[in-house]
């Protein structure tokens, strides 16, 4: 264990004016709080607080943040309290230690919607001082280096599995590279053992080769006389890749271990931001550059504060290597992130960094998450992948990660953009949005208002704040309208039996069902959960007619609900929500059209003719009478689709979509089903308005002789 003056010393080694009492103090303090407790492994438990105190000092952190390492596990493991701490430390030290220990007691529950409480707790603790994270990490690294006296394997998995997708991200947002690294090496060796042993295994036998060996030195020796014979002065060493980071990178590229090539990275630290390129300068003068393996992060660092040069080279030997090149400032804040750099002024405790935005954003994301898949998902989509860097059409920087989408740009500019976006331009050019972004792309949105978010946006965005927003419009609508929808089938399952309702009324029914608000109903029979005829039944034969009224000697107008007419329109609801139109016969605003209620699903909406509606003859309980509500449908547009023998002329199909053009229609998919020497058969999707456009668009189509028939599809 570490002495007591040893601790202090390391302090006072690198911060002037350390408070040498409250660090004395406190290693007393935390030493008698915690007795004669013992650990797993059979050490004192003082000795954890100890060690978690150390690796701070490591990361030269302030003296408020070494007492709070000591002190972090006192007010919960022993009968020590957040006022006493305040009496004895100060109100700074005192919110850290609240902070650490409110996570941990958390911690201690973490799972399913806890473990979301718990994310969502370090979060808001990080926003306020990031020291509760850099404790809350030391803690972690610890708890990791000595997992293995854990007896219940179940445990030891449970808790390395945490690391890897929560604390490992977090070490890395932070720019905690050294902590990053052993967190995951630690987890890795827990989770996937084989696979570490195999892949340690592996590099040893490649150490132990003379030929390798003198490969490396050959490839130092020589980078070191190119970037000397220009007066520069350079560290230059090479750095093996951690085994957890070559397996992720197996496991991406569907790889064997010996085909990968960059197992071993090479760093130049140079003195200045201008010796950076001049070294860069140098390397690619003399050395084949391997397409699209340079980075510059100087001129755009990473969103935590990384900052350096990368390029793939064709090296001495012929060797495919990769560079580093940074300062000697970089090279510290790449190992140490926001330790690095960060300053404390007693004035300011309280204000949380600029650099924490990101924790902020997170939070918004995690306020409307409540599956716990949802934030690891979030986690890794916002924390844990490599960087592509956009511009705005003013030449702000917007980072995003790699596979970003032109939503995703939108919603990083802002949440109202991203829900408005209805097209984008990248470096000037109409793009699809679910266009993938590459580095330097200049990205322009195009919105409109009112905007929404469209539900198959979900399918393409690869940012936890994209997901988030659109999955959040998505529950919030489809929750809605099938209210409204559930609602509509209840009033008029009570008009047909020629009765009229009090919320009253239908409230005494809940109970039956395990529900506490009408709401809840409406939702159900909405969702198809629940059939509306059968609460009807229900109520009509409890109440034997007692309270209910018939529509004909009914007075009170707003204890009742509205009559019902005959069908229920469907108005301003969205595809795909709660109402699915069918791709069997792609109903039209002026068919005839009749609903089909499927469990979990809301209402999927046939023509009348419809062969399909054949196989729910038996279950006449699931069909729904429902209409157009044509002053709604006039702003929409709808999808039919053509059955056509077209001609196998020249000029054909240019003569088709130029007449369907003329006729306001729009093409969104053309399949050819059968093709001879002398025709083609062929479907054809046609936005329209209704189903008078598209008889519209058939009887020109019917016009033109490259058309043989053409008739619109029922099946």
């Amino acid at each position: 264990m570490i002495r007591q003056f040893e601790l202090v010393d390391r302090v006072k080694s690198y911060e002037i004016g350390a408070n040498e009492d409250a660090l004395n103090r406190a290693y007393v303090f935390s030493m008698m709080a915690h007795g004669s407790q013992i650990r797993e492994s059979g050490d004192p438990y003082f000795s954890h607080p100890l060690e978690v105190a150390g690796i701070l000092t490591e990361l030269k952190l302030d003296s408020d943040t070494i007492v709070t390492g000591l002190l972090h596990d006192t007010v919960e493991d022993t009968i020590a309290t957040i006022e006493e701490i305040k009496g004895l430390f100060g109100p700074s030290v005192a919110r850290l230690v609240d902070g650490v220990t409110k996570l941990s007691k958390l911690e201690q529950k973490s799972a399913g919607k806890h473990q979301i409480e718990n994310f969502r707790k370090l979060l808001l603790a990080t926003s306020r001082d990031i020291r509760v994270l850099l404790v809350k990490l030391a803690d972690r690294l610890h708890n990791m280096r000595t997992l293995g006296f854990i007896p219940s394997s179940e445990r030891r998995t449970k808790i390395a599995r945490e690391t890897l997708e929560i604390f490992v991200p977090l070490a890395e947002r932070i720019g905690m590279q050294r902590i990053k690294d052993e967190l995951e090496d630690l987890a890795f060796t827990e989770l996937y053992p084989d696979a570490k042993n195999t892949i340690v295994t592996r590099l040893e036998f490649l150490k132990s080769q003379a030929v390798e060996e003198e490969i490396i030195g050959s490839i130092l020796k020589e980078l070191r006389q190119k970037l000397e014979a220009e007066g520069l002065k350079i560290d230059l060493s090479g750095r093996e890749k951690q085994p957890y980071s070559i397996w992720r990178k197996m496991q991406r590229r569907n790889a064997e271990f010996g085909q990968l090539s960059d197992i071993m990275a090479f760093r130049i630290v140079v003195g200045e931001i201008k010796e950076c390129y001049q070294a860069l300068g140098i390397i690619h003068r003399n050395y084949p550059c391997v397409p699209g393996r340079f980075k510059d992060y100087i001129s755009t660092p990473k969103r935590n504060g990384y900052r350096s040069i990368h390029t793939g080279i064709i090296g001495p030997k012929q060797r495919r290597t990769e560079i580093q090149i940074r300062t000697h400032q970089m090279h510290q804040v790449a190992d140490f992130g926001v330790a690095a750099h960060w300053q404390y002024k007693q004035e300011n405790r309280e204000e949380a960094p600029s650099e924490n935005q990101w924790v902020h954003e997170l939070l918004d994301i995690l306020e409307h998450t409540t599956d716990p898949d949802e934030v690891i998902e979030h986690t890794r989509l916002d924390l844990f992948q490599e960087q592509v860097f956009c511009f705005t059409p003013k030449g702000d920087l917007i980072a995003l990660p790699r596979g970003a989408t032109t939503v995703d740009f939108a919603y990083e500019v802002h949440s109202e953009v991203g829900d408005a976006c209805v097209g984008a331009k990248i470096n000037g050019r109409l793009v699809p949005l679910r266009t993938v972004l590459k580095n330097g792309d200049q990205v322009e949105i195009v919105t409109s208002t009112p905007g929404v978010p469209a539900p198959e946006w979900e399918g393409f965005v690869v940012t936890g704040k994209a997901r988030s927003r659109i999955r959040r419009f998505v529950r919030s609508k489809q929750h809605s309208e099938y209210r409204r929808l559930g609602e509509a089938m209840l009033g008029k399952a009570f008009s047909e039996k020629g009765y009229d309702i009090t919320k009253t009324v239908l409230k005494t029914t809940l109970g039956s069902f395990g529900m506490k608000e009408l709401e809840e109903l409406y939702l159900s029979i909405g969702q198809g959960n629940l059939m509306a005829s059968i609460i009807v039944d229900m109520i009509v034969k409890g109440e034997k007619g007692g309270k209910l009224t018939h529509k004909e000697e009914s007075v009170a107008e707003n204890a009742k609900f509205a009559n019902y007419k005959k069908s229920i329109p469907i108005h301003g609801l969205i595809p795909g929500m709660a109402v699915h139109y069918a791709s069997c016969c792609h109903p039209l605003p002026g068919d005839r059209i009749i609903g089909i209620q499927t469990p979990g699903k809301g209402i999927v909406v046939h023509t009348n003719d419809c062969e399909t509606l054949e196989s729910f003859h038996e279950m006449p309980e699931r069909w729904v009478d429902i209409s157009w509500d044509i002053s709604s449908a006039k702003s929409t547009e709808f999808v039919g689709r053509l059955e056509l023998v077209l001609a196998n002329q020249r000029g054909g199909l240019a003569s088709l979509t130029t007449v369907v053009a003329n006729n306001l229609g729009n093409i969104v998919n053309l399949k050819i089903n059968n093709r001879t020497t002398d025709f083609f058969e062929m479907s054809l999707d046609i936005e329209v308005k209704d189903n008078k456009h598209l008889n519209e668009i058939i009887a020109a189509l019917r016009g033109i002789f490259v058309v043989s028939s053409v008739t619109r599809a029922k099946q």
